[in-house]
C-alpha cells in the first residue's frame, strides 16, 4: 500500500464537519476487519481508511494544524499500513483488571510471534512484529497488551486464501485459540494482498475563498 500524504488528511475544521459520518463509516468497516482470538485478544487488520481515522483523530485530539505535525504524525501511523503481499494488523491483549494484567502479561510473552492465518490446506501464515515494534520489545519477561504484527503472503498463499476457509489461531502454549474467518472478512483482506481499493473521499469540501483570502483556520 502506497503511504498516505498529507493530501489525505483534512484539516481540523473540515474534518470536524464530516466527523460523525466518517466515524459511522469506520466502526463499520473495523467491524468487517476485527477478529477476537479467543476470550483476551483480538486483531484490528489495518488499512489506509483505519490508519487514516488514526491520523484524523490524533490531529483532532492534539489539535495539531501544521503540515510539519500533521507529517509527523503520518511517518508514526504509515507504519501500519501493509506491504505489498501482505497483511498488517494490531494485537489487543483486553484486559480490563490489575489481576488480569499480572495474570496474563507474563504468560504471553511471545504472543506477537505466535498468530498465524490457517489456509485450506492446513497452511499456516505466522505472524512476525513490525520491525520497529521488535526492536522495542526489550522486557522479556512481561509482554505489552498491544502489539503490531504482519502477515507475508506468497502468490500461491494469496490464491489459497482466496479459494477456501481460513482462520486465525495461536499457537502460544499459555494460549492457544482458533477462530473462523468470515466471508467478508476474507474479501476485505483479499482487497488489502491483491489491489488495495483507492481512499473513498471523506466528504469534505473545502470552503471557497477569493485568492489571496485565507478560507480559515486550516494547517499552514
Amino acid at each position: 500500500m502506497r503511504p498516505l500524504e498529507l493530501g489525505d488528511i483534512a484539516d481540523l475544521r473540515a474534518y470536524e464537519r464530516v466527523r460523525d459520518a466518517y466515524r459511522a463509516r469506520i466502526i463499520e468497516l473495523k467491524r468487517r476487519r476485527r477478529v477476537a482470538l479467543g476470550p483476551i485478544v483480538s486483531l484490528v487488520f489495518e488499512n489506509h481508511e483505519t490508519v487514516r481515522f488514526q491520523v484524523q483523530e490524533m490531529a483532532r485530539a492534539e489539535r495539531i494544524v501544521t503540515d510539519e505535525g500533521i507529517r509527523e504524525e503520518l511517518d508514526v501511523y504509515n507504519q501500519l499500513l501493509p506491504g505489498g503481499g501482505e497483511l498488517s494488523a494490531t494485537l489487543f491483549i483486553e484486559l480490563t483488571s490489575e489481576a488480569e494484567l499480572r495474570h496474563w502479561l507474563p504468560r504471553l510473552v511471545g504472543i506477537e510471534r505466535a498468530v498465524g492465518i490457517e489456509l485450506s490446506d492446513a497452511t499456516v501464515v505466522a505472524s512476525r512484529p513490525e520491525y520497529r515494534h521488535a526492536e522495542a520489545l526489550t522486557r522479556e519477561e512481561v509482554t505489552p497488551a498491544v502489539h503490531y504484527v504482519r502477515f507475508a503472503f506468497t502468490p500461491a498463499q494469496v490464491e489459497r486464501f482466496s479459494g477456501g476457509t481460513a482462520a486465525l489461531l495461536s499457537t502460544h502454549p499459555e494460549y492457544r485459540a482458533r477462530t473462523e474467518l468470515s466471508g467478508l472478512t476474507v474479501a476485505e483482506l483479499l482487497d488489502d494482498l491483491r489491489a488495495p481499493a483507492a481512499l473513498e473521499p471523506l466528504g469534505v469540501v473545502e470552503d471557497a475563498a477569493p485568492p489571496g483570502v485565507s478560507s480559515g483556520p486550516g494547517r499552514r
